[in-house]
């Protein structure tokens, strides 16, 4: 596999720009993003057709270039997405359970 290339999964949230697009209308493919499954509520549909379009709630699993499917999330729910940091206690686990 080339560096910088992986799997994500995208989703596709209410009132998103790619509703009501097919896969080949969201340049996703131009983006070099390929559309390996598409999960529509409890429906999985592998490999589909270009002429498949987006509804909202969507998960997409694709194959691209990880930055440019980084790019697709909006900075809103990256920061969401972010777990808060938490302070580690002193002591060592193991001794603190023992206590």
């Amino acid at each position: 596999m080339s560096r910088g290339y992986g799997v994500a999964e995208i989703y596709i949230p209410k009132g998103s720009e790619y509703i009501g697009k097919s896969i080949q209308e969201s340049g996703l493919r131009e983006k070099d993003i390929t559309v390996l499954t598409l999960y529509r509520g409890t429906t999985v549909i592998p490999n589909p057709r270009s002429q498949r379009q987006f509804e909202a709630g969507d998960r997409l699993l694709c194959f691209g270039k990880l930055e440019l499917m980084r790019n697709l999330i909006p900075a809103k729910a990256l920061n969401k997405r972010r777990p808060e940091v938490q302070v580690l206690p002193e002591l060592p686990v193991a001794d603190e359970v023992r206590q």
